[in-house]
């Protein structure tokens, strides 16, 4: 596909609501533009009727919603001159970064906890070419360091503490309100650094529009059509934070010490954005809550089996919160929900294979004992 509907990535879709000089060469890998999949069997299973979506963050080009903020913090940094980007990670901004800095031209250097990684996350920073550093210590830890690194070293850092980052991020909640007319009534999503809680709420704001209010927002090929050229995005959702249990500071009131959680991707004790967070929180007349691994693994289960969509463990819990939210009434009938799937399965193929494993029914090669196996199965 050739001329002005080709898509570009996020900076040639939103280009006039990000902070880059005009004249910034973009470095995309076509981020952005990801799947908003109404789920159709597991509300099915719930007391009270609601319209429940997730926006499938983990088909973007590396597998997670870190390419977003990615995309504007390393066209930003190499603007500036940088050669080299820096980051902390639990692996999914390891690999965003590794990928970014590769199409830049730019060397990356990535921290990782030792032994908290999945290993999909860390052979994409491999692949990628980065420059991979494991530390006798945990996420928060790494953070501390590469803060350090980005005033001692020649080193951009884009960990969610650059602005940048939660700029590219908050173009979800665009699409979102572009594919729904609106603002959903509720925003459901993992919570570990708290970057991403806080890019949607800015998001979101910046697309609460008074009834009738024109915007000037240039989202691409949408020709005036779109709810926020229209003026019809005037309401903002409530948003709701899930954490795990063994790493879960929100609802413990201060930071974890030694986070644990089989969802490596919000396995962070001290989360660098705590108090916009916060913010988007209680503005929103939102809250947070947690889940034990278990019932995060289950989530996980049920949306790969029932709906055919295929999330790591992170991302889970935002439907297990949404759904046990919407049976207690907390979230009312009739409610339009939408959950962020912060990254795509295979990231912790780990666990997946624990599941595999248990799946798999040996049978003779032959075709009466197929059969026999196909009927059982159906029965």
């Amino acid at each position: 596909m050739s001329g002005q509907n080709h898509y570009t990535g996020l900076i040639g879709a939103y280009g006039d609501r990000l902070p880059l000089a005009r004249n910034a060469r973009p470095i995309s890998l076509g981020e952005g533009n990801t799947p908003l999949i109404r789920l159709e069997n597991l509300p099915g299973s719930l007391m009270h009727d609601v319209e429940l979506y997730v926006k499938y963050e983990g088909l973007n080009p590396t597998g997670s919603f870190k390419d977003r903020g990615m995309t504007v913090a390393v066209t930003q940094a190499v603007a500036e001159g940088s050669q080299a980007i820096i980051c902390a990670s639990t692996g999914n901004t390891s690999a965003s970064a590794a990928a970014y800095a590769a199409r830049a031209g730019i060397k990356a250097f990535v921290l990782i906890p030792d032994g908290k990684i999945a290993m999909g996350k860390l052979a994409q920073a491999i692949m990628h070419g980065a420059e991979v550093l494991q530390i006798r210590g945990n996420f928060d830890d790494g953070m501390r360091i590469v803060k350090e690194m980005a005033e001692q070293a020649p080193v951009s850092l884009v960990n969610s503490v650059n602005p940048y980052r939660l700029q590219g991020q908050k173009t979800a909640a665009f699409e979102i309100c572009e594919a729904l007319g609106q603002a959903p009534d509720y925003h459901c999503l993992p919570v570990g650094n708290a970057g991403n809680i806080t890019a949607y709420w800015m998001g979101y704001s910046e697309m609460a529009l008074a009834p009738g209010q024109k915007g000037t927002l240039a989202c691409g090929f949408c020709g005036g059509d779109c709810a926020y050229h229209q003026g019809r995005v005037a309401a903002r959702p409530v948003m709701v934070g899930y954490q795990a249990s063994g790493s879960a500071p929100f609802l413990r009131g201060g930071p974890v010490t030694h986070p644990e959680t089989v969802a490596t991707a919000i396995r962070i004790g001290a989360p660098q954005s705590w108090d916009y967070a916060l913010t988007a929180s209680r503005e929103s007349g939102g809250w947070f809550d947690e889940f034990t691994d278990e019932a995060i693994l289950e989530a996980q289960w049920l949306l790969a089996s029932r709906e055919g969509i295929f999330c790591e463990p992170a991302s889970a819990v935002s439907v297990a919160g949404a759904m046990r939210d919407i049976e207690n009434g907390r979230i009312p009938p009739g409610s339009r929900v939408v959950c962020t799937l912060t990254g795509h399965g295979l990231k912790d193929p780990d666990v997946a294979q624990r599941h595999a494993e248990a799946a798999v029914t040996t049978v003779d090669a032959d075709s009466s004992a197929v059969r026999q196996a196909i009927l059982g199965k159906m029965s």
